[in-house]
């Protein structure tokens, strides 16, 4: 019989067990969540059918601060991606649940919607293929704009991520056109995210236009992968145009 230890002993009990009974234990699952550590999450999902933890991670998407709400998020992207993989048609009725979540209709609000519809693309790209141009159309304001500012910066967020992570898709769908007007919104998390992502647009026109916020020093905490950072947008502004090689700048 496994006897239940401290840290990775733990750990491995539940992977182990899980492993033999496909059973997701929903406590465990928000321990992980909760803790410091990315990796034992996506280790301890890996073990379970995917679509047994896409509910249970989406429940965690309403945590308004720290990582757990980041964490779900990542974990549930890998988790859609597996399941595309294995069944494409229930990865899409997983993402059109997102999608239903931020129409008005639904009565609810999507909080962590447009994060997570981008993070599962950013790790499985016939995802990113279909629903690329409907997460930009959530900050054009003749598409399906998010009104909510929390949201929208949800969304930039994830334009962000699937410009780093699909930077072909992300040209294609010529994002650049909608986010060069962010380049100057009054919001800084908003600026920040849309200048990140201009930097892999490969349109160096516009390194003028970025190069104007390298003296806008307000700084945002934006989720940079495992860690929620500090950023200036002069910091984003950088980034971008070492991204680009803006030259003169």
């Amino acid at each position: 019989m496994l006897r239940q230890g401290n840290g990775a002993s733990r750990l491995n009990y539940f992977i182990i067990y899980s492993v033999k009974n496909k059973v997701l234990d929903r406590r465990r699952l928000s321990e992980l969540l909760k803790g410091k550590s990315l990796a034992p999450v996506l280790d301890y999902i890996e073990v379970l059918p995917p679509k047994k933890v896409i509910s249970p991670l989406i429940k965690s998407f309403y945590q308004p601060e720290g990582l757990e709400r980041w964490f779900a998020i990542r974990a549930f992207g890998k988790a859609v991606a597996k399941l595309a993989d294995i069944d494409m048609e229930e990865a899409r009725i997983v993402m059109r649940r997102l999608m239903w979540s931020l129409n008005d209709e639904s009565g609810g609000i999507g909080w962590g919607a447009p994060e997570a519809m981008a993070e599962a693309m950013a790790q499985n790209e016939r995802l990113a293929s279909e629903y690329a141009r409907i997460l930009l159309s959530y900050v054009w304001e003749e598409g399906n704009f998010l009104e909510h500012l929390p949201l929208r910066r949800g969304a930039l967020w994830g334009l962000w991520r699937l410009s780093e992570t699909r930077p072909e898709i992300f040209q294609k769908i010529e994002a650049w056109r909608i986010l060069k007007d962010y380049v100057n919104d009054k919001d800084p998390e908003s600026k920040a995210l849309a200048i990140l992502a201009l930097g892999h647009s490969n349109q160096k026109w516009l390194c003028d236009q970025i190069a104007n916020n390298l003296s806008d020093r307000r700084k945002v905490e934006l989720f940079t992968g495992d860690a929620i950072e500090p950023v200036s947008v002069a910091d984003a502004a950088a980034k971008a145009l070492h991204n680009l090689s803006c030259k003169d700048h």
